[in-house]
């Protein structure tokens, strides 16, 4: 029994960990921009498979394919935000009360497209990326493999360098403004184009780490996109839209939800509890647990 404990609370930590990595950005492009990208399960996928290559088929080793996994999504952050979403944002045919619409259609559609490209590019067969570290760790029993526990700091690391950044900095606390009043920043003399710009990048950044980190602990394949979409979308909206730190303490409820039904009913089902606990938030209380930014 403590055996078990054990693994389901080490494998939640992390899985929550990665959780909320992906769901931060995801949370502050729709605080900021106000768009729910639900092709964020595929830019996460795209650093995962991209670094899984780039280490095991160029020999690049896990940390140079890594970086390379994140610059390539960031590189299709941007190409979302600069092809598809501010093209829609900008365009006069569409109505103001529309746009929201197309650009939630526009991104699940591109969403759709990516993972279609990723399975014929990839194969539909989960690959893992090599471990961080090598050994691990017994604890009563049970055995923790360092990997593991550097993925979570890793993770916990970025998302104290990300809070640090939002909180700490000028150009931080303009995105925070943004997400607040556009208008009054504007007023005070930022460019709200330089500012959007910024927060793509940053989201392409956390969604490119968590992917990759992903990889190294559960593997990645295309068709997990759209459930990495759901997830964060769970995470969002039961930690509150626009709440990051809501966002981070709703990632590990559903990561132990999830390790909790993988471990003690089936794996294949591991996001039924997610999707009843989404669907009893709506109903009872639609600014989520933590209100909404």
């Amino acid at each position: 029994m403590l055996h078990l404990l054990t693994e389901i609370v080490a494998d939640g930590l992390v899985i929550g960990a990665i959780y909320a990595l992906g769901a931060a950005g995801f949370t502050i492009i729709f605080g900021v921009s106000g768009v729910l990208n639900l092709a964020h399960g595929s830019i996460m996928v795209i650093a995962a498979l991209v670094a899984w290559f780039c280490a095991v088929h160029l020999h690049l080793g896990i940390y140079l394919g890594g970086l390379i996994g994140i610059i390539a999504a960031i590189v299709s952050t941007y190409l979302l935000y600069w092809l598809v979403i501010r093209p829609i944002d900008r365009s006069r045919r569409i109505a103001a009360a529309e746009r929201e619409v197309f650009v939630l259609t526009a991104t699940l559609l591109v969403g759709l497209i990516l993972e279609g490209v990723l399975n014929f590019a990839f194969g539909s067969s989960p690959v893992t990326t090599p471990s961080l570290v090598t050994g691990v760790l017994r604890i009563g029993g049970t055995t923790v493999p360092y990997s593991q526990i550097l993925i979570l700091v890793i993770a916990w690391l970025v998302l104290g360098a990300l809070w640090y950044f939002v909180t700490r900095t000028r150009i931080g606390k303009a995105m925070l403004a943004a997400s607040m009043s556009t208008t009054g920043l504007r007023i005070v003399g930022y460019d709200i184009n330089k500012v959007y710009n910024l927060v793509w990048g940053l989201y392409g950044l956390l969604a490119g780490i968590a992917g990759v980190l992903l990889a190294s602990f559960t593997g990645a394949n295309a068709e997990i996109a759209v459930g990495l979409t759901v997830n964060a979308f769970i995470v969002v909206v039961l930690g509150g839209l626009g709440n990051v730190a809501g966002s981070l303490a709703a990632a590990y409820v559903i990561g132990f939800l999830g390790t909790l039904t993988a471990y003690l009913i089936n794996p294949s089902i591991r996001m039924i509890p997610a999707l009843v606990l989404l669907v009893l938030i709506l109903y009872f209380r639609p600014q989520g647990l933590f209100g909404r930014h």
